[in-house]
């Protein structure tokens, strides 16, 4: 076959071959080896003969060139193996492989890459997977698999980005699965088929011992151990241990299963080929699939591709290589997992008999499904008990056992999985409801607690073996233990919330010397409320703290809740029905107002957001409402009850008002309760007339809920501002001025803050107003607008630049592209311009070349074009300044509004910002920093550059300065010919992208203005919505880190919660001078600062000091005039039966004639009848 007809003939193939050439001395070295051969094979035509067009000659001198070639780019390949920079050794080996397939077909070509590959493969596979013996340590064996697969995930990828954009699809999947994918299934193979062996061996040695001691085995022991015993039946015993090394094996192999998928995702996806079961991809859905032809190859008939090749598709048969385990697999897991849930459950027993007290032990729940997010994060347990942590995690060690199969593939191991799974699942079942038997009459009430998140625990471990397995299933496999724990849980949660409910109405509640009302006597002269009532707070906190720290946050928040709105209910009907004394009525009004500030008090742990708190009639049918609901009921016994008589009868002497159909009276608001003692107990719940939350409101909310509330920590850090995160930015430079230089750790925390300050206000896009001005006055404080006006781009550590380096890292990322833009431009035109170091090609070799190639050398292209560098350096500026605009308009709002802002503080000071804004300014210096390090361009984009790209990246540097006007020195005249260039090709251009780049970035900010205006203004519909926080929140944690910033500053925020208050306190104007600002807690220092357990007597402190000033409450001088005139709407029913149980309406109370009348004329308002001034005489 003529070899010119298997390959293209384009000049631009040749370029691609002729520009791999080997220096001088490599070039006369082959030439001299060519020649050798020649003379060898007696041939004496020479190479300088080659105007001999005898094809005969010319085809062996050509293959003999073709040789050496491939010699020189098989050597670069394998050398390229070295480079640790995977994107520099991806290109490097593309541009190897495409010059080889312009020498080679492409199934020679690919057949030596593979057996390069297979050589490096076999190599890592030797080193790394160890033979096993009964000596090894399974542990370390399952980390070495695991690195491994690590390792070969990275070269398939590699090849993968090498290959794709040479080959077609199908030869991209063929080269992967033969080199790679068989490779490691044949290794596995073999490892197995020796531990099989071994394990045959060692059950045989085993069952012969055994054999010793009973003569009636001996016949079954020879039949099992004659040579003659099919190995397909081979079976033996594998130990727990054994298991888990293998299920550890399978998991490695799911997940490089899993990753190659989803690396050829795009090709499967482009040829529209379905996946199944059955594999990677749905062998059964063999549609012919054409071939991509190269780019440098020949358009080939149609009629040539027929028949059509079908496309060799993926298919990992790793699980192949365990078939010979997997009936000793299958026969094994069962055994195994009954008998470690049995020993775990028989020590649980053991301990519980051996204990003194029954109180269960608690482990902390370990986040298992990190990468799958099932179950969200309010939803996870806290603390479950340990013998289910235990067995769950036996079970989730094998689980992949069951995950790994695939139709008929490890189908009894599954099988067997599954229904071991159901046994452990009944079993745990049956110990937990045991275990809630105990409770209360020997266990305490935490441990229903316990039940509980264990139980919910559970239910979730089976809902995601469920969802992992229904993808070959596609149906529930754990239907009933599902069912059966989610009845459980039903359960268990009603069972906690009436068991608080009746312990509170049954016990606490009963008090008969505090609610002795027909007493004669003060109680404690009128200055305590009940006992019952501090006793209620107390056991409220107990259930909240061990609610807040045993159970998933969400359904806490949902028990607390409902216990609190049915034992205000119970508190409203006794106090409704209380038929107080004379002496007894000030009490009443304590204790109402005691409830009610106890009830304020909880209502910040039990609402999940503001809009909850704030507006609780939105929720008609929640338990806030409910709460709010019951307490306007006390206040109203309480006005009705305990105010003068004098008053409640000027208020109704003309009667009572009928309320229209469509209102609702004042009384029933959902806060009206809360407005009326807020003149005596100042709240930071402001009724929805103020507006909103106060930041100290916000602060408070977010650091009572149960765990992090994104939402509700992100609304909270922009809250007035961001007043909290500037208090806390200054509080971390006041940290690294006290800590010093010993104290890394802490200093690392306090960067880190600034640095997730940072990232999470660039990416809310629909506040760029706090962005900005936050680090505008963090940059006036600290004096550092000499750093914005030029960037430094390398790292600097000092800690007054940690925002100077965020600003750095920002811009440098949104810059990447061109950066690598600029640099592919300089490598496809490097060779325009004479290079010492390369070789001209030999005039004969070039006259050998056929004419209808078309073919030009470059030495005439050079003379043809006088533009040489200056059109090179002028398409790499150009680059530049084109995608300015670009760059800028994906740049995130608050970025943008924040040089904007800066710009007004510095355009006095630098005149130059006049040209272009202090955005653009800062791009294009920071590209220049770039170009002028050319450390900084190989990290950025993996190339590796020499001195030639070095030089000329510099003097498009230098070409860049003077377009900004900030050359130092005076241009070059290479610097000005390139700026001619430009502008001869576009006069004005240059200017006008500045522009436009200018505009843009100004643009957002003008928006930004208009915005703060209208709100001003009063336009709410603009203000950030809980939508809007929404989707801030999901933007941020889908950047890289942006769940783990969030997290931090809730930790730092928990740490110094009195220190925030303070600050707030103070610039709230409450103190003469502002606070001194102090170091913050970066970390838990001692065990003092760890989470204790429930104390009452602090409990008490600050029940007693900072919330309940009993004797001060006893002396409020209530203003009744303005009270009572809100109950005119009051119905009838009600006001009567109040009225009817106030103590002027005691049978044995004597009163002045004047009251007589006063309560004569109150009765037939109400239609009392006088004979029912004797009724309800007794109250409860």
């Amino acid at each position: 076959m003529d070899w010119g007809d298997e390959f293209s003939h384009n000049s631009f193939d040749l370029h691609c071959l002729l520009n791999s050439f080997p220096g001088d001395l490599e070039f006369k070295q082959i030439f001299s080896d060519i020649d050798e051969k020649i003379e060898q094979n007696g041939t004496r035509t020479s190479l300088h003969s080659v105007e001999d067009h005898s094809s005969m000659d010319v085809k062996s001198i050509w293959d003999d060139i073709r040789l050496h070639l491939r010699r020189f780019l098989v050597s670069n390949l394998q050398n390229h193996n070295e480079i640790n920079n995977s994107q520099q050794k991806i290109l490097l080996k593309n541009q190897c492989i495409q010059q080889l397939l312009f020498l080679y077909p492409e199934s020679e070509v690919i057949s030596k890459y593979q057996n390069i590959q297979n050589k490096l493969l076999t190599t890592l596979l030797q080193n790394c997977f160890p033979s096993y013996s009964r000596e090894s340590n399974l542990d370390i064996m399952v980390r070495g698999y695991q690195s491994t697969m690590l390792k070969l995930y990275s070269m398939i990828k590699e090849d993968f980005n090498t290959l794709c954009e040479i080959l077609a699809p199908s030869s991209t999947v063929k080269f992967i699965k033969e080199t790679y994918l068989d490779t490691v299934t044949e290794e596995m193979a073999k490892f197995l088929e020796n531990f099989c062996e071994l394990q045959f061996k060692e059950s045989a040695v085993r069952v012969v011992k055994t054999s010793k001691s009973s003569s009636r085995h001996r016949g079954a022991v020879h039949a099992l151990v004659t040579p003659e015993c099919p190995e397909k039946g081979r079976n033996f015993f594998l130990s727990l241990d054994e298991l888990k090394f293998l299920s550890q094996l399978i998991k490695s192999f799911l997940k490089l299963e899993k990753n190659v998928q989803e690396l050829l995702e795009e090709i499967f996806l482009l040829l529209k080929v379905s996946r199944n079961t059955s594999g990677i991809v749905d062998t059964s859905n063999r549609a012919a699939v054409i071939e991509k032809p190269r780019a440098n190859a020949t358009s080939i008939p149609s009629e040539q591709l027929l028949p059509v090749q079908e496309a060799t598709l993926l298919d990992f048969g790793w699980r192949n290589a365990f078939k010979e385990i997997s009936l000793p697999m299958a026969r094994c897991v069962t055994t195994a997992i009954e008998d470690f849930s049995m020993n775990i459950l028989q020590q649980e027993q053991k301990e519980r008999s051996s204990a003194v007290t029954y109180a269960m032990n608690l482990v902390n729940v370990q986040q298992v499904w990190q990468e799958s997010h099932v179950v969200s994060e309010e939803d996870q347990p806290k603390k479950i008990a340990k013998f289910c942590s235990d067995i769950m995690e036996k079970l989730d060690t094998m689980l992949p056992l069951a995950l790994a199969c695939r139709d008929d593939s490890f189908q009894e191991i599954r099988a067997n999985f599954v229904e071991a799974c159901c046994k452990v699942a009944t079993a745990v079942l049956e110990r937990l409801q045991e275990r809630g038997k105990e409770i209360p009459s020997k266990a305490p009430l935490k441990n229903l607690h316990t039940l509980l998140s264990t139980a919910v625990y559970v239910f979730q471990h089976f809902m995601q073996y469920d969802n992992l397995m229904k993808e070959n299933t596609k149906k529930p496999i754990f239907l009933v233990p599902v069912q059966r724990y989610q009845e459980f849980i039903n359960t268990l949660q009603f069972q906690v919330t009436d068991y608080c409910v009746r312990v509170c109405a049954t016990s606490i509640l009963q008090d008969a010397e505090s609610h002795h009302w027909n007493d004669y006597k003060a109680f404690y002269e009128g200055e305590r409320c009940s006992f019952s009532l501090q006793m209620w707070h107390y056991f409220f906190w107990a259930l909240h703290h061990d609610l807040w720290t045993i159970l998933p946050s969400k359904l806490a928040q949902e028990i607390l809740a409902e216990v609190l709105e049915k034992t205000l209910g119970l508190l409203a009907c006794r106090y409704a029905r209380a038929h107080p004394s004379y002496k007894r009525t000030p009490q009443i009004r304590l204790d109402v107002t005691t409830i009610l500030i106890c009830t304020e008090n909880m209502l910040w742990s039990v609402c999940t957001s503001v809009k909850k708190l704030l507006n609780p009639h939105e929720y008609t049918d929640d338990k806030i409402f409910k709460i709010h609901t019951h307490c306007n009921n006390l206040f109203t016994t309480l006005v009705i009850l305990t105010s003068p008589l004098t008053e409640l009868y000027q208020t109704f002497q003309h009667g009572m008002d009928d309320p229209a159909p469509d209102s609702k009276p004042f009384f029933k608001q959902p806060l009206h309760w809360l407005s009326c003692i807020s003149h005596f107990y100042p709240s930071l719940l402001r009724t929805p007339s103020a507006g909103q939350l106060t930041t100290e409101g916000q602060l408070k909310l977010l650091l009572s809920q149960p765990g992090c509330n994104w939402n509700l920590l992100l609304e909270t850090l922009l809250h007035h501002d961001g007043i909290l995160l500037r208090i806390l930015l200054k509080g971390s430079k006041c940290t690294f001025q006290e800590q010093g230089s010993d104290t890394e750790n802490n200093l690392n925390q306090i960067s880190s803050l600034t640095e997730a300050i940072f990232k999470v206000l660039y990416y809310c896009n629909f506040s760029p107003q706090t962005f900005g001005n936050i680090f505008v006055s963090y940059m006036e404080e600290e004096q550092l607008w000499n750093f914005l006006y030029n960037i430094p781009v390398s790292t600097c550590m000092e800690s007054e630049q940690d925002v100077i380096q965020c600003l750095r890292s920002a811009l440098t990322d949104a810059m990447k592209d061109i950066v690598q833009q600029v640099i592919s431009v300089m490598n496809s035109g490097r060779n325009c311009e004479t290079n010492p170091n390369k070789h001209s090609v030999p005039e004969h070799l070039r006259d050998s070349i056929p004419k209808e190639w078309n073919y030009i050398p470059k030495e005439t292209k050079k003379k043809e074009s006088s533009k040489g560098f200056t059109r090179l350096a002028a398409q790499a500026v150009s680059i530049v300044i084109s995608k300015l605009p670009t760059v800028i308009a994906c740049l995130p709002p608050p970025i943008k509004y924040f040089f904007f802002l800066s710009e007004r503080k510095m355009s006095k000071n630098f005149v130059d910002l006049k040209k272009a804004s202090l955005l653009v300014w800062n791009l294009i210096v920071i590209i220049c920093r770039i170009f002028e390090d050319g450390n900084t361009v190989e990290l950025l984009t993996g190339a590796s550059l020499d001195r030639w790209s070095k030089e000329k990246l510099s003097l498009i540097s230098v070409c860049l300065e003077s377009i900004m006007g900030e050359q130092t020195s005076s241009p070059n005249q290479m610097t000005q010919k390139v700026i001619q260039s430009i502008e001869q090709q576009k006069p004005n251009w240059i200017e006008c992208q500045l522009l436009k780049a200018r505009k843009l970035s100004t643009e957002c900010a003008f928006m930004t203005i208009e915005k703060s205006t209208a709100l001003e203004e009063g336009d709410i519909a603009l203000e950030l919505t809980e939508q809007k926080i929404n989707m801030m929140v999901l933007d941020i944690c889908h950047k890289p880190g942006g769940s783990e910033y969030l997290r931090q500053i809730y930790h730092i925020m928990r740490l110094n919660e009195a220190y925030l208050k303070e600050q707030l306190f103070s610039m709230n104007g409450s103190e003469e001078k502002p606070l001194p600002i102090r170091p913050l807690k970066t970390t838990l220092r001692s065990v003092e600062d760890q989470p204790s357990a429930f104390n009452p007597f602090h409990v008490y402190k600050v029940f007693s000091e900072n919330m309940l000033d009993q004797s001060a409450i006893a002396k409020w001088n209530w203003n009744w005039p303005n009270l009572l005139p809100n109950y005119l709407g009051l119905d009838k029913m009600t006001f009567s039966v109040l009225l009817k149980n106030r103590w002027e309406m005691r049978q044995d109370e004597r009163l002045e004639e004047e009251e007589k009348t006063m309560l004569e004329h109150l009765k037939r308002i109400c239609n009392i009848q006088k004979s029912s001034a004797s009724d309800n005489t007794e109250e409860e």
